[in-house]
C-alpha cells in the first residue's frame, strides 16, 4: 500500500511517511494508491467480529507488513480499551427504519475519540520505533481539540498544541481541552472562526520548511490514518443492522462540517460495503450542501449555531472528494484548487453534478429544526441527541426515501452541549467526568489570527 496526494507531486510513500506528512508536501491530501476491494465473502466473515477484531482487519489492509500484526492488535486494543461501552460504537434502535451509531463512549464523549485514541498512540509507537520528533498542531471546531490532547497529554517524546476559534465553542468543550495541565499541551484560543484556525494551520504545513524545522505533525482529519479509523464504524453499523434483520436499503446520515467523517463512509462504500445512500447534514454554514444541490463551492456568511462543531465554511477534507469526482486526476484538482484560492468559489459541470447527486444526498438544519428534533426526539422516543445528531436525524426526516434504514452518526454525547438542550427545557445529568471540569482552572492563550502570531507561540513551545 502506497499514498500519494491529490495534486499529484508527491512520490508514493508507505503508511507511516503519510502519517508522519500529514497534509501533502505539495499542498494537496494523501489518498491510498489504490483503494482495497472487500468481497461479499469477506463482508460476511467480518459480520462476526467484534468492533476491536474489525478495525484490526480494516487497518491491516492499509498498513500492509509497516507495523507488525501483533503490534498493530496492541496498538488497536490499547485504544479502544479506553471506551466506556463493550461494543465500542454501540448501535441504538429508535424505530424500525431508524437507528443511532452512539460514537460517543470514548473518553471524551465525542466521536473524534475513536481516530484520535489510535491516532495518539501511533503516534507514540511511530516515536519510539523511528526515533522521530513528534509535534503537534491542530485546530479544532470543539471536539477534536480535546479528543486529540487526550489521546497524547503525557506521552514521553509528543508535545501538541491545539487551536480554537476564542468564544466559539461550548463552555464543556472549551474546559475539555483547557483544564489539561500537562506540560506537553498548550492551547491557543484564536481570535477569529475556525475557519480562521484551519486555514492557519494548512498554511503553516504548507509551509514545508518551517514544517520540517519544527517537526509538525498533522491530528486533523488531513491526516489519512484519521479517515482510516472512521471507516471502521460504517462496517460495523452496517453489520449491527444486518444481525437485526435489515436485509434491504441501508444508508448513513452523518452531520459534517469539514466533510472528514462522511468521507469515510464514501471510502467504505468505494471499499465494498454496500451502503445505499450518505446523507449530508449542515447547519445554516451549508456550503456543502449548496455544493450537492447546485455544483458550486463557495463559502458564505459564517453564522454561529448551536451545532458549533459544524460552523465550518471551508471543509479541509471536500479536495480528496473532487480527487475521486474527477477519477483520479490530480491536475484537474490542482487546477480546481488554485481556483478556488484565486477567486473564493469553483463550479464543476453538469456530469459531474449528476455523479455528486447519485452518490449524496444533502439537507441544512435551520437552528429552529436543530432544537425541534432535540425536542421532538426526547418527547416521542425518550432519546436525547446532541444538537448536532439532531441535524443528522432532522435531515433523514426530509430526505430519507421509503423502504431505507438509515443509521444516523451520533457524534457526540448531549452533555457536551447543555446550552442548546436547555433551550428546549430539557434537564440532563452530566456524566461525572464532565462536572468534574467545572472546579478545574484553565491554562490557555489568547492570541490573534494570524499566521505569525502562531508561528511565535510554536517557536517559543516546540
Amino acid at each position: 500500500m502506497e499514498y500519494i496526494s491529490t495534486r499529484g507531486q508527491v512520490a508514493p510513500i508507505g503508511f507511516i511517511d503519510a502519517i508522519l506528512m500529514g497534509l501533502a508536501d505539495d499542498g494537496g491530501l494523501l489518498v491510498p494508491k489504490t483503494i482495497p476491494q472487500v468481497s461479499a465473502d469477506t463482508l460476511r466473515a467480518w459480520q462476526g467480529l467484534s468492533y476491536q477484531e474489525l478495525a484490526l482487519e480494516i487497518f491491516s489492509l492499509y498498513v500492509n507488513d509497516e507495523i507488525p500484526r501483533a503490534d498493530l492488535k496492541k496498538l488497536v486494543d490499547d485504544s479502544y480499551a479506553t471506551f466506556r461501552h463493550e461494543d465500542v460504537t454501540p448501535v441504538r434502535r429508535i424505530r424500525d427504519d431508524l437507528y443511532v451509531l452512539e460514537l460517543f463512549h470514548g473518553p471524551t464523549f465525542a466521536f473524534k475519540d475513536v481516530a484520535l485514541q489510535f491516532l495518539g498512540n501511533l503516534y507514540q509507537y511511530v516515536s519510539q520505533k523511528t526515533n522521530s520528533i513528534i509535534h503537534i498542531l491542530g485546530a479544532t471546531s470543539g471536539d477534536t481539540g480535546a479528543s486529540a490532547i487526550e489521546g497524547v497529554r503525557g506521552k514521553a517524546g509528543i508535545r501538541i498544541c491545539i487551536l480554537h476559534p476564542h468564544g466559539k465553542v461550548s463552555k464543556v468543550q472549551e474546559l475539555q481541552m483547557t483544564t489539561v495541565d500537562d506540560a506537553n499541551v498548550l492551547n491557543l484560543a484564536v481570535e477569529g472562526t475556525f475557519d480562521d484556525c484551519q486555514r492557519i494551520i494548512k498554511e503553516l504545513f504548507a509551509d514545508v520548511d518551517f514544517k520540517h524545522r519544527y517537526h509538525l505533525r498533522a491530528i486533523n482529519s488531513i491526516n489519512i490514518a484519521r479517515i482510516l479509523a472512521q471507516t471502521v464504524y460504517y462496517f460495523y453499523a452496517y453489520f449491527r443492522l444486518a444481525d437485526q434483520g435489515q436485509a434491504g436499503k441501508i444508508s448513513f446520515s452523518v452531520p459534517t462540517g469539514n466533510f472528514g467523517d462522511i468521507f469515510a463512509g464514501y471510502l467504505a462504500r468505494k471499499m465494498g460495503l454496500p451502503i445505499h445512500r450518505l446523507i449530508l447534514a449542515t447547519n445554516e454554514n451549508n456550503i456543502l450542501e449548496r455544493f450537492v444541490s447546485d455544483g458550486i463551492y463557495q463559502p458564505g456568511e459564517f453564522r454561529g449555531t448551536y451545532s458549533p462543531s459544524m460552523d465550518i465554511q471551508v471543509a479541509s477534507n471536500f479536495e480528496r472528494y473532487l480527487y475521486y469526482l474527477y477519477g483520479e486526476d490530480s491536475t484537474a484538482v490542482t487546477a480546481l484548487m488554485a481556483q478556488f484560492k484565486a477567486e473564493g468559489r469553483l463550479e464543476i459541470p453538469a456530469d459531474k453534478l449528476a455523479t455528486v447527486q447519485s452518490e449524496f444526498a444533502a439537507y441544512g438544519v435551520q437552528n429552529d429544526e436543530c432544537l425541534d428534533a432535540i425536542g421532538d426526539y426526547h418527547a416521542r422516543y425518550d432519546y436525547l441527541l446532541d444538537p448536532h445528531t439532531a441535524c443528522g436525524v432532522a435531515a433523514i426526516d426530509k430526505v430519507a426515501g421509503s423502504g431505507e434504514a438509515t443509521v444516523a452518526l451520533s457524534t457526540a454525547h448531549p452533555a457536551k452541549f447543555d446550552e442548546a438542550i436547555r433551550l428546549r427545557s430539557i434537564a440532563q445529568t452530566y456524566p461525572p467526568q464532565i462536572k468534574a471540569l467545572f472546579d478545574k482552572p484553565q491554562h490557555q492563550r489568547v492570541v490573534g489570527g494570524t499566521n505569525d502570531a502562531i508561528k511565535d507561540e510554536l517557536v517559543r513551545f516546540f
